[in-house]
């Protein structure tokens, strides 16, 4: 990468704000070309500044870059062997928080897990186990369903989640699997129109659990009710378990349905661009 001087960058910003439309869009490309360690210097640049179209030019260009920093991450994690499902919703949460740590956001997510194993036994049957579960994340916890506000863009962010203890389906399935995984249980995912849910699913048990519903354990028959209700055919891929890259699709397609309804055009497009890079694969 091209290295220029605190005089040059200086000298270079400034030109944002020329009124000639061809030298903005040179001065624009070229500090693209410069990549995201710029950063933090246009940060302090937005902060010095008492010039707010310079600071709106400085705001969409930390964006453009932060933005495309986010879409290297994302194709990296698509082309990853583990796929690790914290990696690919932290992914997603710095669409909204830039800034955002993963270490930080996977000690929280390790604090949840530590007050979840501190009361879960083992030689219990999965239908015990599941309830110890949900006793601790929606009785001792508080984690429930963000009903009120069913499509604000933060249920989608999992930070905003294990902050507000606040969700919709699949953020709180997520937090709920990444649980149950590190407890060593046979939980994954289903995809299931209009709603996300898990799977028990072993040579022991095999049964559902609506995270959304504060854990309500059901069966394969109520899923075969639920879809003849909506008056959808059944298809095997409604009872059986999905992938990370399936769970991180449908936070993003989620994220889409809730920029949609704030009425956010942009935001819609940066996150079609986000999942397009998933549906490559």
């Amino acid at each position: 990468m091209e290295k220029l001087s605190k005089k040059e960058l200086h000298a270079l910003v400034s030109l944002l704000d020329d009124t000639d439309r061809e030298v903005k869009e040179h001065v624009k490309d070229k500090i693209i070309s410069l990549g995201n360690d710029l950063i933090p210097f246009l940060e302090e640049k937005w902060e010095s500044s008492f010039n707010p179209d310079l600071q709106k030019e400085i705001e969409e260009l930390v964006h453009e870059l932060q933005f495309s920093l986010l879409k290297e991450r994302l194709q990296y994690w698509r082309d990853s062997e583990d796929k690790d499902l914290l990696k690919g919703l932290w992914i997603i949460n710095t669409y909204q928080y830039p800034d955002l740590d993963f270490e930080s956001l996977n000690s929280e997510m390790h604090q949840i897990y530590f007050e979840v194993w501190t009361s879960f036994k083992s030689d219990i049957s999965p239908y015990d186990q599941v309830r110890l579960i949900n006793n601790v994340l929606f009785n001792q916890l508080k984690f429930s369903a963000n009903t009120k506000n069913f499509h604000s863009p933060a249920n989608s962010m999992i930070s905003n989640v294990i902050d507000a203890r606040r969700g919709n389906p699949i953020s709180l399935c997520s937090i709920y699997y990444l649980v149950a995984k590190k407890l060593g249980l046979p939980v994954y995912g289903v995809n299931l129109p209009n709603l996300f849910v898990l799977t028990y699913k072993s040579n022991e048990a095999t049964f559902y659990i609506n995270a959304f519903n504060k854990g309500l354990i059901f069966s394969r028959q109520d899923i075969n009710n639920y879809l003849e209700h909506l008056k959808i055919e059944p298809k095997e891929e409604f009872f059986e378990p999905c992938g990370h890259v399936d769970i991180v699709k449908r936070s993003l397609r989620n994220l889409i349905v809730s920029f949609e309804k704030l009425s956010e055009p942009e935001k819609v497009e940066e996150v079609r661009q986000l999942l397009a890079i998933l549906e490559e694969h």
